[in-house]
């Protein structure tokens, strides 16, 4: 299957070079860029992009797909991370696999659409049945590329920990299920559409041994290992009361830094934990619109991105953002940095790298994050001649003057987006059911 991408006003390619190309094409064969330059042919299909941007497709290192089933409940709007989770516990406890799986289908098609085509996703409650493939079939359906993590709770209320008993496993039957979900869907070749990880929800849900046991597994499977990390002030209080150290420090001494690790939000890292992170090529997923909703910081991104740290844009879940627009995200990021240490800290063109292939180094996909020719047709067309772009001197500076919603989205070379439209599912239909289960839900 051959398709030729032809005429785009600017091509932004996030190769080594950084290339920024005008009027060329870029030819994609059997999910594969074959070649980007000017009067290239075709027998395929051929999609015009006059008047657009092309880039490829963002990448999105960290999210809670579930939670799309309760955007901005009353009672945890204006919490604080853990009065928000404990507002919040008690609803996602009745959960099934069809809230799974529905919530999944609004998540990643409303990713899609934001111009992302590979997302990873934090599942760390398993109530009523529910099961890591709810979320990898609905990506299938999507038709996005997915990095699902097998996560876990295992201290509940009655042990200290925040979430309700209910909603926490046994440490044994956590690890069986993590094999079970590796040996059964993580595919660890080069263009893999599905790649598992192992992620324990974080060091205040987990034991000290089950962090351990996380971290040897991941490496026997050669599977990569997530959390969250250094959220806010409250996290940096409890490990240390808890454990007698920082976040980072606990975190290299359970095995769980290195190439193959990656942390979300990292808003409280001290120089020394950023440094740790950069020696160890530990990766970081950044999550700047919920930060900013829970009131839990600024991360120093612009010091990691000087000192070495792999750091990659996360839209987090939908009941702390509320969004899950990723290109609104990586404008968001851009901003913040500009807020904590003046306008020249973060330009455009390194946000939307970050969204790119900074986001696909820190899910160890070198096949993915750039247009460029053996990398995966994973790409992005945004309209330019818009009303979000009109008088824009500069178009490819795509974070400053929009659009925030893609034109055309093609994951493996195969479109999920046309024209601004879902083409792999009935998205009315999906959000109907979506409405239906909030409702049922709210009462």
């Amino acid at each position: 299957m051959e398709t030729l991408i032809r005429g785009a006003d600017a091509v932004l390619t996030m190769d080594d070079a950084m290339s920024e190309l005008s009027g060329v094409d870029v030819l994609i064969r059997d999910g594969v860029v074959m070649s980007v330059g000017p009067g290239l042919t075709t027998t395929g299909t051929v999609l015009d992009a006059t008047g657009c941007v092309v880039t490829p497709g963002l990448v999105n290192t960290h999210h809670h797909l579930y939670q799309t089933l309760t955007r901005a409940v009353p009672g945890g709007q204006d919490a604080l991370l853990f009065g928000w989770l404990q507002t919040l516990y008690p609803i996602w406890a009745r959960f099934g696999p069809d809230e799974m799986r529905t919530s999944a289908l609004v998540g990643l098609s409303e990713l899609a659409l934001s111009g992302c085509t590979l997302s990873s996703d934090h599942l760390y409650l398993y109530p009523n049945g529910a099961r890591l493939e709810d979320t990898i079939e609905a990506a299938a359906e999507v038709g996005l590329r997915f990095h699902p993590t097998r996560g876990s709770m295992s201290i509940g209320e009655s042990d200290g920990g925040l979430p309700p008993d209910s909603l926490v496993e046994t440490e044994a039957a956590i690890l069986e299920d993590c094999i079970r979900v590796i040996d059964d869907f993580h595919d660890p070749s080069e263009g893999a559409m599905v790649r598992v990880g192992i992620a324990p929800c974080s060091p205040f849900s987990v034991s000290r041994e089950l962090m351990r046991d996380a971290a040897l597994l991941a490496r026997d499977k050669g599977v990569m290992l997530h959390t969250h990390l250094a959220e806010n002030d409250e996290d940096i209080a409890y490990s240390e009361a808890r454990f007698g150290m920082r976040p980072g420090q606990y975190a290299e001494e359970l095995g769980w830094t290195g190439d193959d690790v990656w942390h979300a939000h990292c808003v409280k890292l001290d120089s020394s934990e950023i440094d740790l992170f950069a020696r160890t090529r530990t990766g970081v997923a950044h999550c700047p619109c919920s930060n900013c909703r829970l009131g839990s910081g600024i991360a120093p991104v612009r010091q990691m991105r000087d000192a070495g740290v792999k750091v990659g844009l996360g839209v987090d879940g939908s009941a702390s953002n509320d969004a899950g627009n990723l290109v609104a995200e990586a404008r968001q990021a851009m901003l913040l940095q500009r807020v904590a240490g003046g306008a020249d800290k973060m330009s455009a063109r390194e946000a939307l790298r970050i969204a790119t292939r900074g986001g696909a180094e820190v899910l160890g996909r070198d096949d993915c994050g750039q247009i460029a020719p053996g990398k995966r047709a994973d790409i992005a067309v945004w309209d330019v001649t818009g009303v979000e772009s009109a008088g824009s001197w500069d178009p490819a500076a795509l974070l400053l003057a929009g659009p925030t919603r893609v034109r055309d989205l093609l994951v493996e070379g195969r479109a999920v987006v046309r024209e601004g439209q879902m083409v792999t599912v009935d998205l009315p239909q999906v959000i109907e059911r979506q409405n239906r289960l909030a409702r049922v839900l709210m009462d």
